[in-house]
Formats: C-alpha cells, structure tokens, sequence
C-alpha cells in the first residue's frame, strides 16, 4: 500500500516562504510522475507543477517563476519551493503520485493548507 504525506503548510504574509514536501511511502513499488495541486475554496482543483521521475518539469503560468518542484528519487519525496507567495495562492495544496507495480495506479496525499494574509 502507498501513502502520500504532505507537509509544510501553513499561514505566512504576502512575499513571503513556503516550502512543502510529500513524502511517499511504501516499498516495491516505482514511483512515476509527481505532481502538485492546489484547491481554493470554491474553485476546482489545479495543476501546480509536475515532476517526472527524469526531472522534466512543469509549471502552471500564474506560479511560473515563484514556485520551484523538486523530488529526491531515493526517498520518494517531492517538494515545493514556493516564493513571493501572493494572497491568491491560498488554497488547500495536494500531492499527487503515479505509482508503477504490476498495474499503474494514482495516489493523493490528504492536502495540507497554505494561507497567504497579512
């Protein structure tokens, strides 16, 4: 079975730091493209940025810039550098994996909360 943890979430001012990971566990199992999603209150959810298990990156235009994806293959773990945080950022911020065993299957992390106020 895989579980996806993220972390890192929480309440910080405009222009500031954030920096979240999600941490998959599990084992025999081979961890494919990751990616992060973000859902605001009363909006669908959207892709963040992804991350495929060669390290080809892509961005959403509106974080383009700020937000920086990275994953340590060895530890299963994707994080999210995000910088000069905006209040719009706010939202409730997913992790999402493709995971390869016989069959290939997705998982989602239970979501960990950003809020951007002053």
């Amino acid at each position: 079975q895989v579980h996806l943890v993220e972390s890192g979430g929480g309440l910080v001012q405009p222009g500031g730091s954030l920096r979240l990971s999600c941490a998959a566990s599990g084992s025999g199992f081979r961890f494919g493209e990751m990616s992060w999603y973000r859902q605001a209150p009363g909006k669908q959810r959207e892709l963040v940025a992804s991350i495929t298990d060669g390290r080809s990156t892509n961005y959403a235009d509106s974080v383009k810039g700020r937000f920086t994806i990275s994953r340590d293959n060895v530890q299963n773990t994707v994080f999210l550098q995000m910088n000069s945080l905006k209040p719009e950022d706010t939202a409730v911020y997913y992790c999402k994996a493709w995971v390869f065993t016989m069959l290939a299957a997705v998982y989602w992390g239970q979501g960990t909360q950003v809020t951007v106020s002053s």
